[in-house]
């Protein structure tokens, strides 16, 4: 019967053409592919792709949005850049009414895109593992083939979900990236200094520590001591007692399993002789260091990685981004009163 083969929503235009102005706009705009790539894969030439991509925003496949930046969340970039002038760029997503992990997940895609634009072919990229990183690695888009070596920063820390730890996040992120991976075979933390000191002789784990300090760029997930958020407590790396000593001893966050004060300096703590990975020092010497986290009250951590100078991009939120600068304010202010 006439009108058999139109879709409803889209009458007009037959079930058929609807199909080919779908793949057409799914792989330009969601695979990330050219009008040229496309045009060869059809078999179609590029102002044929061109005038598809077209009818499909007429009939309504493709809806276009743009997104304004926030007046306030650039704000809140450039005071943090006036206090650390070293900080290439700072990316600020709004919360808004989302809770943790949807902010977690909007920071991630921000942390994506930001790693894209510094993608270059035969790249040695390093990360390190969180809920922050698996959600930049998912919103990586898959046509970014750049052929490069991905590199686990940090030992397994043996995370309930496997999707969330080192070694899988560093095998998804190479297969992404059409590249290859090194895993570090070992675990994130070892019962005594003399097992650390051991497996670092291994020649796998050191052949992987020496090319994980020649890497590119780093994408590390900023870790806290709010217990609620702290990763290394959630998989049992620490226990609730050692948190409250690193607490007292002025300890406000970690990257790379290595915890620091509000100044950046590095805690001296047991743990720091027990775990496995790159040195938190190492950042320092490399060109892109991308740092992920959220929340208020990893404002401190945020805080301390800035004064470290361990990062030189920070992709956070607006909740965490404000707090960063009252606590700034509020130090002035106490040198002030001084």
């Amino acid at each position: 019967m006439p009108g058999d083969d139109l879709v409803p929503g889209f009458e007009g235009v037959d079930a058929d053409r609807l199909r080919l102005l779908a793949e057409v706009a799914s792989l330009y705009y969601e695979s990330n592919y050219t009008q040229s790539d496309i045009a060869e894969l059809l078999g179609i030439s590029r102002t044929s792709v061109s005038r598809l991509l077209s009818e499909a925003r007429d009939v309504g496949i493709v809806h276009i949005t743009v997104r304004r930046p926030n007046p306030h969340n650039i704000n809140l970039s450039a005071q943090i850049k006036r206090y650390f002038p070293s900080i290439e760029e700072v990316l600020v997503v709004p919360a808004g009414s989302r809770g943790y992990p949807q902010v977690v997940e909007a920071l991630g895609s921000a942390a994506a895109r930001l790693l894209e634009r510094k993608l270059y072919e035969n790249i040695i990229l390093g990360i390190s593992w969180n809920t922050g990183v698996y959600q930049v690695v998912r919103a990586i888009r898959a046509a970014q083939q750049v052929k490069a070596t991905v590199v686990q920063l940090t030992g397994s820390a043996g995370h309930a979900n496997p999707i969330m730890d080192g070694p899988d996040l560093t095998r998804w992120l190479a297969q992404l990236l059409g590249g290859r991976y090194i895993y570090l075979a070992a675990p994130l933390v070892v019962e005594s200094q003399a097992v650390r000191d051991a497996l670092l002789t291994e020649r796998s784990i050191a052949d992987a520590l020496a090319l994980a300090r020649q890497i590119n760029i780093a994408l590390v997930g900023i870790g806290t001591v709010f217990p609620p958020l702290s990763s290394l407590l959630q998989t049992g790396h620490i226990s609730e007692g050692e948190l409250r000593e690193i607490i007292q001893r002025g300890g406000v966050g970690d990257i790379l399993t290595t915890f620091y004060d509000i100044n950046g300096d590095v805690l001296p703590i047991d743990l720091h002789h027990r775990t496995i990975g790159l040195s938190l020092d190492t950042l320092k010497d490399i060109d892109c260091v991308i740092g992920v986290g959220a929340s208020k009250e990893k404002a401190p951590a945020i805080l301390g990685a800035l004064s470290g100078g361990y990062l030189n991009y920070l992709v956070t939120d607006d909740q965490a981004a404000s707090a960063v600068i009252d606590i700034l304010l509020n130090e002035g202010d106490e040198l002030a009163d001084e």
